[in-house]
Order: C-alpha cells, then structure tokens, then sequence
C-alpha cells in the first residue's frame, strides 16, 4: 500500500522534511518511490518556502491509490489540492485537568486582592 507522508532530513534539533510517496511498510526515513515536496518547520507560517508541493504529481500518485497521511492531507487542504480534511476534535483531552484549574483560581485571586485593597487606601488617604 502506497503513502504520501512525511520523511525526516536535517540536522538534530533543526527539523526538516521531504514529502514523499513510499510503501507503508517501509520505515519513516527509508526507502521512498518519488519526493513530492517539502516542509520546513523553522520558517514562520506565512512563508511561501514553508510548504513546497508539486500538485501534478501528488494528483497523479492519488490517482493510482496512494493514501495521504493526516499532516500531509491539512497542506494539501490549504493548498488547493484536496478538500481540507475535517479537523479531528476530542473535547476530553481538552478539559484542563485539577492541577491547572488550582493554578487559575489561585491567580485569579492572587489578581482580584491587590486590585480590591487600591480603592480601600484610597479611601483611607481620602
């Protein structure tokens, strides 16, 4: 089975990527049929340089059933070539957990008492 994903290249800790067609079974930075494209991470979002793709080709490995990975189908999506996939949501990961709700009442408090004892030397001084 044929994938459009991503291979790791650079440097440690200076991340880059080639956007290739591979067999699944092959490892990450293996072996790969055809490089379709490019990400580099370290460029801000709205660089032209940060998504590189060559459209007729991926069109054409698609076409002979090429599965496109979930990363790799979000820069497909913002670029015109697929429709944008539906954004995965799981609201239970995203409920703060105890220790960080603590940490919000605590500073919300912490901000709520210096901002109450102003008026009240205000006051005093009046």
């Amino acid at each position: 089975m044929l994938k459009i994903r991503m291979a790791r290249a650079g440097a440690r800790k200076k991340p880059f990527y080639h956007i290739v067609v591979a067999d699944s079974r092959n490892p990450r930075d293996g072996s790969f049929l055809e490089k379709l494209g490019t990400y580099d991470p370290k460029l801000p979002k709205d660089h032209a340089d940060r998504v590189k793709l060559n459209g007729e080709r991926i069109k054409h490995w698609v076409s002979k059933g090429a599965q496109v990975s979930d990363r790799v189908a979000i820069f497909l999506g913002k670029a015109g070539l697929a429709p944008m996939p539906a954004r995965k949501n799981n609201p239970k990961k995203a409920v703060a957990k105890v220790k960080m709700t603590e940490r919000k009442k605590a500073k919300a408090e912490k901000a709520a008492k210096p901002a109450e004892a102003a008026p009240a030397a205000e006051a005093a001084s009046a």
